[in-house]
C-alpha cells in the first residue's frame, strides 16, 4: 500500500510517499481502507516538531472509508461498512495518510447514511473539539442536541475557520443563538453560511459594544481561538458563570488577564486538547457529532462555510503547507476512490 511518512521532523519536505506491506488487525482492531485523509494544524505541528518517539510516522487523526478487515473479537463492524475515524494516530505511529490503515475498534465510527467521505474526514478534530467547547459550562448541559442550547448565546472567535465552523453547526443545531467573529466579509459569508445568526467583523468594528447591542446581558459560551489577544473581549462580554474555552494560541502563547474582572463574573475559563481528554467524554462527543451528521445538522462544503481542498495523496506537503499558511476551509487528501 502507499502510505506518506516521515523518519524526522521539519518542514513538509520531509514527507514521502513510499510503499509498505499490508497491515493486518490484530485482535479489537479493525482494518480501513481510506478514501479520504484530513489535515488539521495539529499534524503539521506534530510533523514540525511537537511529536517524537516513532522510527516512521504516517500522519493524520481523522479519516474517512470503508472497513475491509477485522481483527478477533470485534463486533458491531463488518467488512463493507462506511466508517469515519477519530483521534487515529494518537498514541500511535500510523494515522490516515495511507491507503489503509489499522485501528482500535473504540477509535471508529459507523458513516451515517447520506454523509459523504468529505464530511466523514472532516469532523474529527474540529468537530469533536467543538463538542467539548460548548459543553462544559456548569450551567450547560453534559451533551448537545436540539434545544440543548435553548435560550444560550454562544461567541465564537474564528468563524470561519474549522473548529469555528464546526461549533457555530453544532450550537445552532442544539438550539443556541450564535455571533461569529470574523476578519473579512467574505469570512463573514461563510460564518452565515454555516448558521451564525450574526457576525462582527473585528477589523471593522468594536467586538464589545456589537456584543453587547446584541446580547445585552452578555453571552453564555465564549468558544476562543486567540486568547492572548481575546481575553479582553471575552472579560467584558460573557455573562456571569459563564463559560470562556479556550482551545488554540492563535496570536500568542501567553495570555494576561484582570484577575477581579474574572472573579466578579464567577467565570470559568476551561483549556481544552483533545489527546488528554477523558475518553468517556470523546466517545460522547462522537455520538453527538454522528447525532448531528444523521440529522443533516453537520456538513462540509462552501454551502455549509467549508470550502474543501482535496489533495492528491502525494501532494501531502502542499497539503500541509496549505494548512500552515491558513487555508480557509478543510483540507483533505484523496487517498482512493469510493
Amino acid at each position: 500500500m502507499r502510505a506518506v511518512v516521515y523518519r524526522e521532523t521539519g518542514p513538509s519536505s520531509v514527507l514521502q510517499v513510499v510503499e509498505r506491506d499490508l497491515p493486518e488487525p490484530g485482535p479489537g482492531e479493525v482494518r480501513v481502507r481510506l478514501v479520504r485523509s484530513g489535515v488539521n494544524p495539529t499534524d503539521w505541528k506534530f510533523r514540525a516538531g511537537m511529536m517524537s518517539g516513532y522510527d516512521e510516522v504516517t500522519p493524520g487523526q481523522d479519516g474517512a472509508g470503508v472497513v475491509d478487515a477485522l481483527g478477533e473479537g470485534v463486533e458491531g463492524f463488518a467488512v463493507g461498512d462506511r466508517v469515519w475515524l477519530v483521534l487515529a494516530q494518537h498514541g500511535r505511529a500510523h494515522g490516515t495518510a495511507a491507503e489503509h490503515t489499522v485501528q482500535p475498534v473504540a477509535k471508529v465510527v459507523h458513516l451515517p447514511e447520506g454523509a459523504d467521505f468529505d464530511l466523514g474526514a472532516s469532523v474529527g478534530v474540529p468537530a469533536v473539539t467543538a463538542h467539548r467547547a460548548l459543553t462544559a459550562s456548569e450551567l450547560g448541559p453534559a451533551r448537545l442536541g436540539p434545544g440543548a442550547l435553548a435560550g444560550r448565546t454562544v461567541l465564537v472567535a474564528g468563524g470561519a475557520g474549522a473548529v469555528g465552523n464546526a461549533a457555530i453547526q453544532l450550537a445552532r443545531w442544539s438550539g443556541a443563538t450564535v455571533v461569529a467573529t470574523v476578519s473579512s466579509p467574505g469570512k463573514a459569508a461563510l460564518a452565515t453560511a454555516a448558521g451564525a445568526h450574526h457576525t462582527i467583523d473585528y477589523h471593522s468594528s468594536d467586538v464589545v459594544e456589537e456584543v453587547r447591542a446584541l446580547c445585552p446581558d452578555g453571552v453564555d459560551i465564549a468558544v476562543e481561538v486567540a486568547p492572548a489577544q481575546n481575553v479582553g473581549i471575552d472579560l467584558e462580554v460573557v455573562k456571569v458563570h459563564g463559560l470562556v474555552s479556550i482551545y488554540a494560541n492563535n496570536g500568542g502563547d501567553e495570555m494576561t488577564m484582570p484577575l477581579r474582572a474574572a472573579f466578579g463574573k464567577n467565570l470559568r475559563f476551561q483549556f481544552l486538547i483533545l489527546y488528554t481528554l477523558d475518553p468517556g467524554l470523546v466517545r460522547a462527543a462522537v455520538e453527538d457529532v454522528n447525532a448531528a451528521i444523521a440529522a443533516g445538522a453537520l456538513r462540509v462544503g462552501e454551502e455549509a462555510g467549508l470550502p474543501v481542498h482535496h489533495y492528491p495523496l502525494d501532494q501531502a506537503a502542499a497539503a500541509h503547507d496549505a494548512v500552515e499558511a491558513g487555508a480557509v476551509g478543510k483540507v483533505l487528501l484523496d487517498v482512493s476512490g469510493g
